[in-house]
């Protein structure tokens, strides 16, 4: 019978922990964004990003990786500087299954219905959102901001944290460059 009720809360967790990024992109459209070639991270701005030093490194190698995937490179001279920021916030998430009818339910060594009262679960995560800044080096402008939000389940383990910042990065990443539609005539 407690299985059958921690059955729902299960389910939640599950379903939340696997939850996707939430991806969305802003970008300058009068730039050709064909032209730049080169990038490098501002410091300054990355040193004021309130996360551990560790989960810094892991989402700059992320955003390295994927952009020398487009063919970019690191230059002491870029033509793009990369500039990140967090934010977090606690969601809370009640689900109201408190009605009275028919549910499932165990009983003996099989499975039948019931009648009776049902359940509150209340379910805290946190939400995340990860900012990745594009700035034009010359022009000290931004260009591009890419946004990825999604729940941050608390990783037992570095590889699944590791995997977690990828996919965030990843995701965010693919939307750059932003495919911009000729205008009409």
């Amino acid at each position: 019978m407690k299985f059958v009720k921690l059955l729902p809360l299960l389910l939640i967790y599950i379903l939340t922990s696997c939850s996707s990024v939430r991806v969305s992109s802003d970008y300058d459209k009068e730039k050709d964004f064909s032209s730049y070639k080169t990038f490098a991270f501002y410091k300054k701005g990355i040193d004021k990003v309130e996360i551990s030093n560790l989960d810094k490194r892991r989402i700059l190698r992320a955003v390295e990786n994927e952009l020398k995937a487009k063919g970019l490179r690191i230059s002491k001279d870029p033509d793009l500087l990369v500039n990140i920021f967090t934010k977090s916030r606690k969601k809370v998430d009640v689900y109201d299954n408190s009605y009275y009818g028919w549910y499932p339910w165990y009983y003996g060594y099989g499975y039948g219905f019931g009648y009776g009262p049902g359940y509150v679960n209340v379910v805290e995560s946190t939400e995340g959102t990860l900012f990745i800044d594009l700035i034009d080096a010359r022009a000290k402008e931004l260009v591009w901001q890419g946004i990825g939000t999604g729940v941050l389940s608390s990783h037992k383990n570095v590889d699944e944290k590791e995997a977690r910042i990828k996919e965030f990065v990843n995701k965010i990443m693919v939307l750059y460059p932003p495919v911009i539609e000729e205008k009409k005539k």
